[in-house]
């Protein structure tokens, strides 16, 4: 006789997720993040709480910091590509409210715990590595978007001016300063933007 507990879980169709499935895990794998944070957070109360078996998630994430990212990804509400009319306005946009989600929510303590499990264990590097080489082709528009309006010179590298900005902000949250005074990341950004300038400027 099939069991109470087993007829409610939910089942996975093999390798490729079932959305159902993975929706009710990442849902309660923020719950448990809400209510316990990074201390009470575990694959086991993630299967528990989603009513779900652990081979189905880790046959859909290898770790449980493979799983934080998605969680962190899915409640990602930050624009990656803010359209102010301006390279220096858009990236100013796009950092604050980079820093702000990370200090007002445990996004912050999220993703630190991520990049501090990605220098000891291989797959959540591959993970962190592929989440960042997507971040940072999509937030690179921005930077494309300037070369087309002539605002910035036809050789910069948009993708590698993203992960400049991107280690400053990496090196902030790290450290626990990102209480940054906006008249202050105005001149980091102002000296960064003064020489992507096109020049015809």
């Amino acid at each position: 006789m099939t069991s109470t507990l087993t007829a409610e879980r939910r089942t996975s169709i093999g390798a490729q997720r079932n959305p159902a499935s993975q929706e009710a895990i990442l849902k309660a794998a923020a719950d448990i993040l809400r209510e316990t944070g990074l201390s009470g957070f575990s694959i086991e109360a993630v299967a528990r709480r989603a009513h779900a078996g652990k081979p189905t998630i880790y046959r859909w994430w290898s770790s449980r910091a493979a799983l934080l990212l998605d969680v962190y990804h899915d409640q990602k509400h930050v624009e990656p590509v803010p359209d102010t009319g301006t390279i220096e306005s858009d990236l100013f946009a796009f950092v604050t409210a980079l820093f702000d989600y990370w200090r007002d929510s445990e996004a912050g303590s999220i993703f630190r715990f991520v990049i501090a499990e990605a220098q000891s264990d291989a797959t959540t590097s591959a993970a962190l590595k592929a989440y960042m080489a997507e971040r940072i082709d999509q937030t690179a528009e921005l930077v494309r978007r300037a070369k087309r309006r002539g605002e910035i010179n036809a050789d910069v590298d948009p993708e590698l001016t993203i992960e400049l900005l991107a280690g400053f902000a990496w090196g902030r949250l790290l450290t626990g300063r990102l209480d940054v005074d906006p008249e202050q990341l105005h001149k980091l950004i102002g000296q960064m933007c003064r020489g992507l300038r096109s020049d015809d400027d």
